[in-house]
């Protein structure tokens, strides 16, 4: 099983992006949960939403409102829609399902 993060890049304060989890190896639909977790220069890693098909999703208070975690069941992938950037986003982004991560993405957000 492997999880591909894509879709980082460079935006101003107030864009959008959204990333790509493409999970190789197993159906998403037998996944009980995907999250994408960011790690900021010198800070943890730290989650930033989470898909279960048992509880629906849930997010970081910090991301609340502007981020959206989706499922696409045909495309086997998981998508993390950014909205509003801020500068504090700025991390590197990592797709997680139990035990497993992928590589991750980097999103640098400018002010």
């Amino acid at each position: 099983v492997q999880l591909q993060a894509s879709g980082g890049g460079s935006v101003q304060a107030g864009e959008a992006l959204r990333l790509t989890c493409t999970v190789s190896g197993l159906r998403i639909n037998t996944m009980a949960s995907i999250s994408w977790y960011r790690q900021a220069p010198g800070k943890q890693r730290e989650l930033v939403a989470r898909s279960s098909i048992f509880d629906g999703a849930d997010y970081a208070d910090s991301v609340k409102g502007r981020f959206t975690i989706r499922r696409d069941t045909p495309m086997n992938a998981v998508y993390l829609q950014m909205n509003r950037l801020k500068f504090e986003d700025t991390a590197v982004y990592y797709c997680y399902t139990p035990e497993l991560w992928g590589q991750g993405t980097l999103v640098t957000v400018s002010s």
